[in-house]
């Protein structure tokens, strides 16, 4: 096909062997060749310059087409496999996800423009599952992996902290933090995977806490303490869903504190797309440089 379309290009025998680097007489015999194959005449005989038949217009219209999609393909396979096209295939819990991927992704999309994202949301053993089963390639989790199944990156803990609405319901005699002990009686909005944690806290303080709301959904929980419900129990992180108009504020939940901190596995027998590989180091820059700054998204 290739030298049947130089052929046509090139208008003439002697100028497409040149181009293609092959003898006359053998680009000829291929030709004819091609046409016995097909039982068809594809060049009008007689003429200096190459005129085709109606077969040979048909057959040059297909190559053409033929020809871009090879060489399409072949140019996105190779950018697959250097990272730059292809996509990515995540599962995350909300806590993380939520407050973690919208600025990866918005970095990884300014670099990698041609790459896109296939992301389930999940709790964090079907995240797990999810990976051993191979329908994704990076699992985004709150909890400690298998080192012996899996590889991970361990961001840096960060604190709980309590989000109030301003004007519905501050509590806590400091301006920065509140004790557990200060949250009875309170309407407390908390995540399902802290919600044991926190209980077993309120009990060593000798309340049973007021939970109106137990939610695995870090956004709507804030929307929650913006409408006036309760307050939410949340990871520092999610400061940055606050909004600047003031109607929001967090105090920092202590006595005891408690902390968190997000994992980001994938399967250590298992080798990632280099799509996957750029979102890890990608990761890996944006985060673990400021491991030691108190929570900073």
């Amino acid at each position: 096909m290739q030298a049947f379309y130089t052929v046509v290009e090139e208008g003439n025998i002697s100028h497409a062997a040149l181009r293609l680097d092959v003898a006359q007489p053998a680009l000829s015999r291929q030709m004819k060749r091609l046409e016995g194959s097909l039982g068809v005449q594809l060049f009008e005989r007689g003429s200096r310059r190459i005129r085709l038949t109606d077969a040979g217009r048909l057959l040059y219209s297909r190559v053409e087409h033929i020809l871009g999609m090879v060489d399409g393909t072949m140019r996105e396979i190779t950018e697959i496999g250097t990272g730059v096209a292809g996509a990515i295939r995540l599962g995350t819990i909300t806590s993380s996800g939520a407050l973690m991927l919208p600025r990866l992704m918005s970095e990884f999309h300014r670099r990698w423009p041609r790459v896109t994202f296939e992301i389930w949301e999940g709790e964090g053993t079907r995240v797990l599952e999810m990976l051993d089963s191979h329908a994704i390639e990076i699992g985004i989790t709150r909890s400690q992996v298998d080192t012996n199944l899996y590889e991970s990156v361990v961001l840096a803990n960060e604190p709980l902290v309590v989000m109030m609405n301003r004007e519905t319901g501050v509590a806590g005699k400091s301006k920065d933090t509140v004790c557990i002990r200060e949250l009875k009686d309170c309407p407390i909005i908390v995540p399902l995977r802290w919600k044991a944690v926190f209980e077993g806290h309120c009990k060593q303080a000798g309340f049973t806490p007021n939970l109106i709301s137990v939610s695995d959904s870090i956004v709507l929980d804030v929307l929650s303490v913006r409408s006036g419900l309760g307050m939410a129990l949340l990871p520092a992180s999610a400061k940055s869903l606050m909004g600047d108009d003031g109607a929001l504020i967090v105090k920092k939940l202590v006595e005891p504190e408690i902390m968190t901190h997000t994992v980001v596995s994938w399967l250590k027998n298992r080798t990632l797309s280099a799509g996957a590989q750029h979102f890890i180091s990608l990761l890996k820059e944006l985060y673990q440089k400021t491991e030691n700054d108190e929570c900073k998204p």
